[in-house]
């Protein structure tokens, strides 16, 4: 099972390694590599998957791309988060990476800015990649900081709405209509609740921020904003009203739901995230949002029912705007201490850019394709129900987090008000918006 730090699961886990690149300021800024890329060599390759399948599909990539490649020999060590290569990355050596590739869109900023990783500038000017032409905009966005290029995307997820379509049958719901606004979608999340005792039989929609990818990130793409920061580079958060909108919408959910107490009590008897007992699989919930990842555990789990996969809903006066997401993915490249800059660009150009590659490891792991020409190719294997993340993944609306200085910080000092807003604890919800969009400025300017 794969256990990734962009997965809600693992985010505080991302924010603590971050300090690790602080110190990372190691490489050279003009990458004026010196190897031959056509010299035999050896290079390592450190990447986070664990999943069997997962491995044996990085594992037949880099095979492929040897086999282009036979002066390139790769050695792949998985199951790297991102504490482990803020070390390997911070000490240099010999015994560190080459290529590196990271689940956390949302460290790119730090990487970028810390010089954790390497400015590709150089390498893909020399290779005369025109990166609009290869990626979508979005992906371009969130492998970047600030003019820095420092990785390029490898695979990518989309965000929508997974649903029972035998449950809606039973609540007297079109499983062929799924909700495509919060308004519609609170009333569908109430019909499909079937209370047991002070628990549930069954929810429609687990709302609150610890339930599984239900954090605030991902909702806040359903409502159009401008963004997270300023032009001056402040926080937006207390100016845009988007924001109070979508938290104001939550809290709504989760008090017509039950509460914040009640909910988060049978959240408790939830199964583990990566596991056949997720809660929508074992019919606990009644709709999931969820990544394209999910379909291969749906039919790993062998589910007893029909799912329906849509776009997540969006704010009631934004309808034109329905079929957008939340998109994020994997980043690849290359170490500032590597003695073999050249070759290892050979490596991130193949696995990033040729679309055979692209094809046949999105159809290994399930993901979605990251560049146009994979995203449209004929050997691109799906069923139906995977189309849907496809085209949320070209919605020239959809979104993904802004990139900081220091990492996934200001989304953790939000979500951190987000939750207390939830629970009660907070009731100002404007004191609290602008208190929150202090504390992250002075957090990144304390940062810089």
């Amino acid at each position: 099972m794969p256990v990734r730090p962009r997965r809600a699961a693992a985010a505080l886990a991302a924010t603590a390694s971050i300090a690790l690149f602080a110190s990372a300021c190691t490489g050279s800024a003009n990458n004026a590599a010196s190897d031959d890329p056509k010299a035999e060599t050896t290079i390592t390759f450190w990447h986070g998957w664990s999943a069997p399948a997962e491995v044996k599909a990085i594992e037949d990539s880099v095979a492929r791309f040897e086999q282009a490649h036979p002066n390139i020999k790769v050695k792949l060590v998985g199951d790297i988060n991102d504490a482990k290569l803020g070390q390997a990355l911070r000490a240099g050596g010999s015994n560190g990476p080459d290529v590196v590739s990271s689940f956390t869109t949302s460290n790119v900023g730090k990487f970028c800015s810390s010089g954790a990783l390497a400015d590709l500038k150089p390498f893909i000017e020399k290779s005369k990649l025109d990166l609009d032409k290869t990626f979508p905009k979005v992906l371009q966005q969130y492998t970047q900081f600030e003019g820095r290029r420092c990785a390029l995307p490898l695979l990518s997820d989309a965000y929508g709405l997974y649903y029972n379509k035998d449950a809606f049958r039973k609540a007297g719901l079109d499983p062929e209509a799924p909700p495509k606004t919060w308004t519609q979608f609170a009333e569908v999340a109430k019909r499909l609740t079937k209370a047991k005792g002070d628990s549930y039989e069954q929810l429609g929609f687990m709302p609150n921020y610890l339930g599984y990818e239900t954090v605030v990130e991902h909702y806040m793409s359903q409502w159009k904003h401008g963004g997270y920061f300023a032009a001056d580079g402040t926080s937006t958060v207390a100016k845009d009203p988007a924001f109070a909108e979508m938290m104001t919408y939550q809290k709504s959910l989760v008090d017509s739901l039950g509460g914040f107490k009640k909910l988060d009590k049978y959240r408790t008897t939830f199964g583990d995230e990566w596991g056949a007992k997720h809660p929508f699989q074992t019919g606990q919930v009644a709709m999931q949002l969820d990544g394209e990842w999910r379909l291969n555990f749906i039919k790993d789990a062998k589910v007893g029912f029909e799912v329906g996969v849509a776009p997540l809903p969006v704010a009631d006066d934004e309808v034109a705007e329905y079929g957008k997401g939340y998109l994020s993915g994997t980043i690849m490249g290359i170490a500032p201490q590597s003695k073999k800059q050249n070759a290892a660009w050979e490596l991130v150009k193949y696995m990033t850019t040729d679309t055979d590659a692209v094809v046949q490891f999105a159809n290994a792991i399930g993901n979605v394709p990251s560049t146009f020409e994979a995203l449209k190719s004929p050997k691109l294997k799906f069923d139906d129900r995977f189309k849907v993340f496809l085209d949320i993944a070209r919605h020239p609306a959809s979104t993904t987090m802004d990139g900081a200085v220091n990492g996934t910080t200001y989304q953790e000092t939000l979500s951190d008000l987000a939750h207390r807003y939830e629970n009660g604890t907070v009731t100002d919800l404007k004191k609290g918006l602008a208190d929150t969009a202090a504390q992250i400025d002075r957090d990144i300017a304390a940062a810089k």
